[in-house]
């Protein structure tokens, strides 16, 4: 039975990067913070997410650079050692994943840290195990979202992998099924298939990244299958099962099979665990509604993966900052998601920012597309092997601006930087025309879809 115990000003549910921010805010703001979390300080992206990640797709483009020196170079060997991106995980990035640091960064700020589970059990009420903190001021729910498996027979129970697992694993498998084409598969199968696994992905839907624009999917498909990887679209998956010889995925029309299995269909938030229909909110929801002050219930705001608007670090963060004004009383602008940008971080990269030209005209907006491809421009050609890609720009023609766009290739992600400016501050299409690009850059390329845009 729980015990009164504690009282706050704030409490934080959920201490990952937009709810450690916070507490660490409202503390120095001068307010009594307690902070809970049963996982690790920080959350999914220090650990497990973000940052090792991309440890392991750096090396991976390490890898595949040194194998592009043949024809533009002169001549490479290639000996892959994942020994040594375990290491570097290991040790500069998750501290043998423990949390001893992030929680005396936290502490050091004046929050008072408790290591549990929190459950909301009433307004201005969380529950930690036999403890009660009592919140006088408002509750903060960053709770993020747990990898989600989808209810194939046999499936459930099975030993396969998750993100958590891929990353933490210090050798790579022979051979791969990932089952899910999105960002998390698709990067992490193309870093095994660079250090020498067979990789096999197998998605639902009818083509991999099925939520960015089309011309995406065709270009990491075929840059993918080029590279030795075999991809399946449309899998109709009857039964999953695991022996002595690895993991098979039965499908319709036969079944794929390899050692080891990386499950990366997504991710979900437990609302029942939280407790939140204690305070009214609808529990079997997939997320919880927020306005546009974060504001979920009377004394209750939520941040993060569990709001719905993308399971991103840069959302979280954005978010905590109008979340901590709002608590503080301060005046804040409304959250705002119109030009929210996401990178797919295979080789090539893949950017987006806003709406997809499907979108947009689901939405009734009259549009009109710009498209160049990356290899035809000067710096593309210059660059010759690794240079896939592609921009695409999406105007609205009743305002003249762009509401959404891509940008794929070498450096996709960081072109994007300059789309993303424009869709959110909604840049008429005839002042970035009258922009000077420079020579010879992969941004210059923007240019060129604008051309092909029209005017």
């Amino acid at each position: 039975m729980a015990e009164a115990g504690l009282q706050a000003d704030v409490v934080v549910v959920g201490l990952g990067p937009g709810g450690e921010d916070a507490a660490g805010r409202l503390a120095q703001a001068g307010l009594d913070v307690v902070g809970i979390d049963g996982a690790l300080v920080g959350g999914e992206c220090p650990y497990w997410g973000c940052v090792p990640s991309k440890m392991m797709i750096r090396a991976a483009n390490l890898l595949a650079e040194a194998r592009r020196v043949p024809g533009m170079a002169g001549r490479s060997t290639v000996e892959p050692d994942w020994s040594v991106v375990a290491r570097r995980i290991r040790q500069e990035a998750t501290d043998d994943w423990d949390d001893k640091v992030a929680v005396e960064r936290l502490e050091d700020k004046g929050v008072r840290f408790i290591r549990g589970w929190g459950r909301i059990d009433g307004p201005g009420r969380v529950v930690v195990g036999a403890q009660v903190v009592e919140a006088t001021r408002a509750i903060l729910l960053n709770p993020g979202t747990e990898p989600w498996a989808p209810p194939i027979p046999g499936l459930a129970g099975l030993p396969y992998w998750t993100n958590h697992q891929a990353i933490e694993t210090e050798v790579v498998p022979g051979s791969l099924l990932v089952l899910g084409g999105g960002a998390i598969g698709l990067e992490l199968g193309q870093v095994f298939a660079r250090f020498g696994t067979e990789v096999t992905i197998v998605e639902a839907a009818d083509r991999l990244l099925a939520l960015e624009e089309p011309e995406s999917s065709v270009l990491i498909e075929s840059v993918l299958t080029r590279e030795g990887l075999s991809v399946v679209t449309e899998a109709d998956i009857t039964g999953a099962r695991h022996g002595a010889h690895g993991f098979t995925l039965e499908l319709v029309d036969g079944g794929v099979s390899a050692e080891q299995l990386l499950v990366a269909t997504g991710r979900r938030s437990d609302l029942t665990a939280l407790g939140v229909g204690s305070i009214g909110l609808d529990e079997k929801a997939r997320s919880i509604s927020v306005d546009g002050r974060l504001r979920a219930a009377p004394g209750v705001w939520a941040i993060g993966d569990v709001t719905g608007e993308g399971a991103f670090t840069h959302v979280s963060m954005y978010q905590s900052a109008i979340a901590v004004s709002d608590i503080l009383g301060h005046p804040t602008a409304e959250a705002d998601y119109h030009a929210l940008p996401r990178v797919t971080f295979t080789d090539p990269e893949i950017g987006s920012v806003g709406m997809s030209e499907a979108s947009a005209r689901k939405v009734g907006l009259s549009v009109r597309t710009g498209f160049t491809d990356i290899a035809t421009s000067t710096r593309g050609w210059i660059h010759k092997a690794g240079n896939e890609g592609f921009i695409k720009l999406v105007e609205d023609t009743g305002r003249g601006v762009l509401v959404g766009a891509t940008s794929a290739g070498p450096v996709g992600g960081e072109v994007l930087g300059l789309l993303a400016l424009a869709v959110h501050a909604e840049v008429p299409t005839a002042t970035l025309r009258r922009m000077i690009y420079a020579y010879p850059t992969f941004h210059r390329a923007v240019e060129a879809a604008l051309n092909d845009l029209g005017s």
